[in-house]
């Protein structure tokens, strides 16, 4: 029987009174509220933090809602939530269509958006989500908020740009006309982690691609955008032809590790055809066709 290294427990009742018991507790402290990717890493004994937070009573981080040209999403917003939310729907069906495929009932009634970006797996669904709708996050410490560009957030393998005594709070989604995203994986079982995984996002503007976001999960360190692929599709016409282009390129630029869930170039086989998969979904949403 796996068990974790001994902790300390505390259930926080405000982000403030979450914020000043980790300054006190110092750098071994982490924030749980789902913990379904947290518990199993202190289980392994990959991750042994000496003191727990509970945030789960800050309701007042549960909410998806539109301020002015934005979707604002708090960090403790349920997958459920995400899924089932009629606001996200109608701006980014991306949300729903890969929450659908993230674990199981159980996981998604308690796992949250916040803790999903911040464990920092580079296989994990949300990420790519956001990172392809070219989201910020906000992160509050003791000395305030900041704001952070989500393609600079995740800095590496389970690691963020979320520091010691600070919390993410917060994820900004931009709403522009013209957009169309999917995210499609290929998975071993229903609710996996992805073998590989991409979400694309297009927004076009008198027939054309204004702008375009490609990015890829399982392939790398980190959640992987693809800036080549997505130069390539601004001021083009929608076409098969572009986005086999573009899926090419996703092929070329990412680097995949050969492990049990498949040799490196399956991996990159996928990668490509799931980017065109993703982008033809994205720009009949777009043109608003249905898929």
């Amino acid at each position: 029987m796996q068990v974790p290294a001994p902790f300390e427990y505390e259930r926080a009742t405000s982000v403030e009174d979450a914020l000043a018991r980790l300054a006190r507790l110092g750098p071994e402290a982490r924030v749980i509220a789902g913990g379904h990717s947290l518990l199993p890493m202190m289980k392994l004994r990959i991750a042994a933090p000496e003191h727990l937070v509970d945030i789960n009573d800050l309701d007042d981080l549960a909410y998806i809602r539109e301020e002015g040209e934005e979707i604002r999403i708090g960090a403790l917003t349920r997958h459920r939530e995400l899924m089932a939310s009629e606001l996200l729907a109608g701006r980014f069906p991306i949300f729903a269509e890969a929450e659908r495929t993230i674990a199981d009932p159980v996981v998604r009634n308690r796992g949250t958006l916040g803790g999903s970006l911040c464990q920092g797996d580079p296989a994990e669904d949300l990420s790519a989500v956001c990172s392809a709708l070219g989201a910020t996050v906000v992160i509050r410490g003791s000395g305030g908020e900041r704001t952070v560009d989500i393609h600079d957030f995740h800095l590496g393998p389970y690691e963020t740009a979320v520091g010691d005594a600070e919390m993410l709070v917060e994820v900004r989604i931009p709403v522009r006309p013209g957009a169309g995203s999917a995210s499609v994986k290929v998975e071993r079982r229903a609710g996996d982690w992805a073998i590989v995984g991409a979400a694309t996002a297009l927004w076009l503007d008198g027939g054309q691609i204004a702008d375009a976001g490609v990015v890829l999960s399982a392939v790398g360190p980190t959640t992987l955008r693809v800036p080549r692929a997505e130069e390539e599709l601004r001021g083009q016409s929608p076409t098969d032809e572009l986005f086999d282009r573009a899926a090419a390129i996703a092929s070329e630029d990412c680097d995949p590790s050969g492990d049990q869930r498949g040799p490196s170039d399956y991996k990159r086989h996928l990668a490509g055809e799931l980017t065109r998969r993703a982008l033809r979904r994205s720009a009949a949403r777009a043109l608003g066709q249905e898929v």
